[in-house]
């Protein structure tokens, strides 16, 4: 998880600072010893929210109530993001029709889920000296994904076999 990373009070190096009160109102600039002085007045705590910005942003807030609060909103981020899986489909270069219909189906529900697809095709036997077939099955099925998928990495020999990948295109 990202560090959270806040200055706090003593540890806030502006000279001046914009300040924002607990109730969300922009109380203005000021030096940044009186808003510490007025944030420990109130039993809370002054914080550098936005440490770029000319002059810095802070605000008076309870630190622990804060730290807890940016904890959770990241948490939250974190379950609502998705990773991106390759999924695997094996072939051979003497497929059925009908059983690569099925690869493809089974493929298109992989890309439609957001997942990227590897096709690998194995040769078998004397298959590798009719490279060609092979490459034929695979543009077929580039074809027939071309509407939900794009290629990511185009057919390519790796000794025995021939590796296809295809990601979903963006919408």
């Amino acid at each position: 998880m990202k560090e959270l990373n806040y200055r706090v009070n003593e540890n806030i190096r502006a000279k001046e600072i914009q300040v924002i009160g607990p109730d969300g109102k922009n109380l203005g600039i000021m030096r940044t010893y009186e808003a510490i002085q007025l944030a420990k007045s109130m039993g809370l705590d002054l914080v550098e929210v936005s440490p770029n910005s000319n002059p810095p942003v802070a605000k008076i807030i309870d630190y622990g109530k804060f730290i807890y609060e940016q904890k959770k909103k990241l948490k939250e981020m974190k379950k609502h993001q998705k990773a991106i899986e390759v999924k695997e489909l094996q072939l051979s270069p003497t497929i059925d029709k009908h059983d690569l219909q099925v690869k493809i189906k089974k493929a298109k529900e992989f890309l439609e889920d957001g997942n990227k697809v590897k096709f690998r095709l194995i040769f078998k036997g004397r298959q590798i000296v009719h490279p060609e077939i092979a490459k034929n099955v695979l543009q077929s099925i580039i074809d027939e994904l071309n509407e939900i998928a794009e290629v990511e990495q185009a057919p390519k020999d790796e000794g025995r076999f021939i590796i296809m990948i295809l990601r979903p295109k963006k919408k």
